[in-house]
């Protein structure tokens, strides 16, 4: 069989398993609604949660970097491409999540994955929860070590499978703070009391967290900084930019500078992109409304969508799924959203686990109220009419 037979049977395989995707051209319209393919859709997918991608401040930040730095850094940052701006906003991000030092990353997929890999070898043990992000899941299969995947949030199972390590391995526990398609949250602090008991690091991956929770918006760990080894957070959803950190101790940062792969082998960020960082943390941190405002837009949402006897598994943030089982009845359901004019997208397998198709829901600090409520009341109705609520 070639290349390219192997290759179009495998997309056949993916039509065939209702698992195809495609690009579909998106313009941002007024507030929180969106043009998809020429139809004019309430944005219910977005992860611009305190509605900050489109804040004039950073778009006047990211101009001004731009013309002072110009449109890229020309090098890696370990050559010539660090300029002063991205010491200035990594000291920004270091005071903001409370810790030493912090380091700007092109993305939370390459920081997860150049930090995972860089820390761990194939004499380690890392220990990972099932729902983890995929870029978790990646970064440990190319660091080469013993990875044991614990049931979702099961603190006990955990338990057990440190219990079954050699004391004289070292050992690193990772997870999410908000899981990304399920919106619930990991249980920090016992996390936090069984690395400290078994001699782990721990790392956090707040992508979906950072601006959101903590009295500054520095995160969920924020209270509990000091006994986190690694944080790793987004700019590309609270905070309406692009990019990722990486924060925690002078020593490892300074680690990972000299280890991380995918820091010492790539050009550094565009510096429009990190002055709008810079300016979207200071924002972050003075404008408490926003992240007020987000979260009674996701309990109006959870309460209004349990209500109508939708199953939103055990969501408790801004994220709030509606599990629907079969990838058919999901992407039929989902069509039905948006020619109703609701963007409720599929998300289906290998994204979640099989039978657990759903469609995911997110607000935003923008959503009006009555907005949500007039959504949830269509959402329903089509779902009695689809057979998705009985």
């Amino acid at each position: 069989m070639s290349w390219y037979q192997y290759l179009q049977n495998e997309l056949a395989l993916r039509e065939e398993r209702q698992q195809i995707r495609k690009l579909h051209v998106t313009e941002n319209g007024p507030d929180c609604w969106i043009t998809k393919d020429g139809k004019r859709l309430l944005n219910l997918a977005s992860n611009n949660y305190l509605g900050l991608a489109g804040d004039k401040r950073l778009i006047e930040a990211a101009i001004e970097a731009a013309s002072l730095y110009g449109a890229g850094a020309t090098a890696s940052r370990l050559i010539v491409g660090n300029y002063p701006l991205y010491e200035e906003t990594e000291q920004d991000i270091a005071n903001w999540k409370g810790t030493e030092r912090a380091l700007l990353i092109g993305s939370g997929y390459t920081a997860n994955l150049g930090a995972l890999s860089a820390l761990l070898g194939r004499n380690d043990v890392v220990y990972s929860d099932r729902l983890n992000h995929a870029s978790i899941t990646d970064g440990i299969i190319l660091s080469r070590a013993e990875q044991k995947r614990y049931k979702h949030n099961d603190l006990e199972h955990l338990e057990k499978l440190l219990q079954e390590t050699p004391a004289n391995k070292r050992k690193l526990i990772v997870t999410d703070t908000v899981f990304s398609m399920d919106g619930d949250t990991a249980y920090l602090r016992e996390l936090v009391h069984i690395k400290e008991k078994y001699n782990a690091l721990l790392m956090v991956d707040e992508a979906h967290a950072s601006g959101v929770y903590g009295q500054n918006g520095a995160g969920l760990a924020q209270e509990l900084v000091e006994r986190i080894d690694l944080h790793m957070g987004t700019f590309s959803k609270a905070l309406g930019c692009s990019g990722a950190y990486l924060a925690g101790s002078k020593l490892l940062m300074e680690y990972l500078t000299n280890t991380m792969r995918s820091f010492i082998f790539t050009t550094g960020m565009p510096p429009s992109t990190v002055g709008s960082i810079k300016r979207a943390v200071e924002i972050v941190r003075d404008e408490s409304t926003r992240r007020a405002l987000l979260m009674q837009n996701g309990t109006l949402l959870r309460d209004l969508l349990k209500q109508a006897g939708f199953n939103t598994g055990g969501s408790s943030t801004h994220i709030v799924p509606i599990v629907i089982g079969s990838n058919e009845a999901t992407i039929s359901f989902s069509q039905m959203l948006q020619e109703k004019g609701i963007a409720a997208i599929a998300v289906r397998p290998p994204t979640v686990p099989e039978n657990s198709s759903r469609i995911r829901l997110t607000v935003t600090s923008e959503h009006k109220p009555e907005e949500i409520r007039e959504a949830v009341k269509l959402i329903a109705e089509t779902g009695l009419r689809e057979g998705v609520l009985s």
